[in-house]
C-alpha cells in the first residue's frame, strides 16, 4: 500500500511504525473472509482492509478521529484472525491499537459511551471493585431490577454471576514444588479471572507443583493492561504493565524464573507484547523484553515440560474451542489439543473454529448485539458436535459461552489437572 506521510510526520516513531505496517498491505482482501464483523455485516469498513484505509487516511491527514473511525474501530474485536490469514504479514494488532489510542485522545464520545467505558476500565481491572460490582449486579439480576437499568448495563448484569471468594492462590506467595524441584515459574493472578473462576489458577498450580515446579505469585503483579490497552487508554495500560514488569523482574533477580505463565490467553497476548510496547522507553525496554521472552501460555509450558502417564483415562468427547487470543494472537494451536488427547480425551474440532465467539474483553458489553450474534453462531457450531464438555484457554470465552452451549465449559488446565490426579471440577458432574 502506498503512503504519503511527510518527513516531519515520519520523524514520529509511532507514525514511522504505522507507515511500515501500512506499506505491507497489498489490498488482497484475504482478511475479509475471516473477519467476524465483515462476515456478519458485509461492510468493507467493518473488515480489516477497510479499517486500514480509515486509519491510513486519519494518520496521513494528521487529523482528529471522527464518529466514523470510532464506530468502525469499536466494532473490531481484536480477534486477529486477519493476521493469521494475511499472506503479507501485516501487523494489524499494532496498527489498530495505535489508532484506538488516537481515537481516545482526539474524539469526544457521547456522554453515555464515555461513562460506560470509564466504568469498565475502572472496575474490571480491580478485583476488589469487580467483586463488589458483580455482587451488586447478581442481586439486581435476582430481584429483576436490571430492567430499570440503562441498556448497556442490562447487558452487563445479564452476564453477572456471584463472585467467588478470594483464595490463597490469588494472593502473593510461594507455592513449593512436591518432591525434587524441576523449575521455578511465576503465574499471573490477573484481575477478572480470580473473581470469576479462581479454580483455574488453582488447578494450574496443583498440576505444576505435582510436576516439581515451584510457583510464585509475585507481590505487586495484577492486571496485565490488555483491557485498557484495547480501549485506547494507553496511560492506564502502561501503568498496569509497569507494575507487572517491576514485580516479575524482582523475582527474576531474586530467584530466577524459567517462565512467566498465563492461564488467560487474552492476557498472554498482551504480556508477550510488553517488549514492543516499551520498545522506545530507555528505562523499561530491557526489563519489558525480559518479561516478554519468559511469557508462556500454560499449555506451552506443560508441552515443553512433558506430562507423566495420566492417573486414569477419561473417555469423554471434548469440543476444543480455540480462543482467538491463543490461536491468532499467540499462534498456539496444537499444544492444548495434543495435551488433551494424551490425557485420554477425544478432542473434536469445532466448525468455523477461526471465528470469534464475541467475548473479546469488554466487547460483549460495549457491542452486545454483535457479540450475541457471534456467541449464538459459535454455540451452534459447538452443539453440532454433541460433545460431553467444552475446553478452552480464556476466561472471556468461558463466560461468553457458559450458558449457550448446553454442556460444561472448562479451562484446558482444569481438565489436565483432573486427568493427571487432581480433583474433578464441580462444574462437571
Amino acid at each position: 500500500m502506498q503512503t504519503t506521510f511527510t518527513l516531519a510526520q515520519l520523524a514520529d516513531p509511532n507514525i514511522a511504525e504505522a507507515d511500515k505496517i501500512l506499506r505491507a498491505c497489498v489490498h488482497c482482501g484475504f482478511c475479509t473472509a475471516t473477519c467476524p464483523t465483515y462476515v456478519l455485516l458485509g461492510d468493507e469498513l467493518d473488515s480489516p482492509r477497510g479499517r486500514i484505509y480509515l486509519i491510513k487516511q486519519m494518520f496521513e491527514q494528521d487529523r482528529d478521529a471522527t464518529e466514523v473511525e470510532a464506530r468502525h474501530l469499536d466494532r473490531c474485536l481484536s480477534c486477529l484472525a486477519c493476521m493469521t490469514t494475511c499472506p503479507s504479514g501485516v501487523h494489524y494488532m499494532h496498527l489498530v491499537d495505535q489508532a484506538r489510542e488516537h481515537v481516545e485522545k482526539t474524539y469526544v464520545r457521547p456522554a453515555s459511551d464515555r461513562w460506560m467505558r470509564r466504568l469498565l476500565a475502572t472496575i474490571v481491572p480491580n478485583p476488589t471493585l469487580f467483586r463488589l460490582a458483580l455482587a451488586g449486579a447478581s442481586l439486581a439480576k435476582l430481584v429483576g431490577a436490571q430492567h430499570w437499568l440503562p441498556r448497556r448495563l442490562r447487558a452487563m448484569v445479564g452476564l453477572a454471576q456471584f463472585p467467588a471468594a478470594p483464595r490463597p492462590t490469588d494472593r502473593p506467595g510461594l507455592f513449593p514444588a512436591q518432591g525434587q524441584r524441576r523449575g521455578r515459574v511465576a503465574i499471573l493472578a490477573g484481575c477478572a479471572q480470580p473473581v470469576l473462576r479462581p479454580e483455574i489458577n488453582e488447578a494450574a498450580m496443583r498440576l505444576l507443583n505435582r510436576l516439581g515446579i515451584e510457583v510464585v505469585v509475585a507481590e505487586g503483579a495484577g492486571c496485565c493492561g490488555s483491557l485498557t490497552h484495547h480501549m485506547g487508554l494507553e496511560d492506564a495500560a502502561l501503568a498496569s504493565a509497569k507494575a507487572n514488569i517491576a514485580a516479575w523482574h524482582r523475582e527474576i533477580e531474586a530467584g530466577g524464573l524459567d517462565a512467566i505463565l498465563v492461564t488467560t490467553s487474552g492476557c498472554g497476548t498482551t504480556i508477550k507484547d510488553y517488549g514492543y510496547l516499551f520498545r522506545s522507553d530507555p528505562v523499561w525496554r530491557e526489563r519489558a523484553q525480559a518479561v516478554s521472552e519468559r511469557a508462556l501460555d500454560i499449555t506451552e509450558y506443560l508441552a515443553k515440560l512433558g506430562l507423566p502417564p495420566m492417573a486414569a483415562p477419561q473417555n469423554l468427547r471434548l469440543a476444543y474451542h480455540a480462543a482467538c487470543s491463543l490461536q491468532h494472537g499467540q499462534k498456539v494451536t496444537e499444544a492444548p489439543k495434543q495435551l488433551l488427547r494424551e490425557a485420554g480425551f477425544t478432542v473434536l474440532t469445532v466448525p468455523e473454529g477461526h471465528l470469534c465467539c464475541g467475548s473479546a474483553g469488554t466487547y460483549n458489553m460495549l457491542q452486545p448485539e454483535l457479540s450475541q450474534r457471534l456467541r449464538d453462531r459459535k454455540a451452534a457450531n459447538i452443539k453440532s458436535l454433541a460433545p460431553d464438555l467444552v475446553a478452552t484457554g480464556n476466561i472471556g470465552c468461558m463466560q461468553q459461552l457458559e450458558d449457550a452451549v448446553g454442556v460444561p465449559i472448562l479451562h484446558t488446565v482444569e481438565l489436565l489437572d483432573w486427568a493427571h490426579g487432581g480433583p474433578k471440577s464441580e462444574r462437571f458432574s
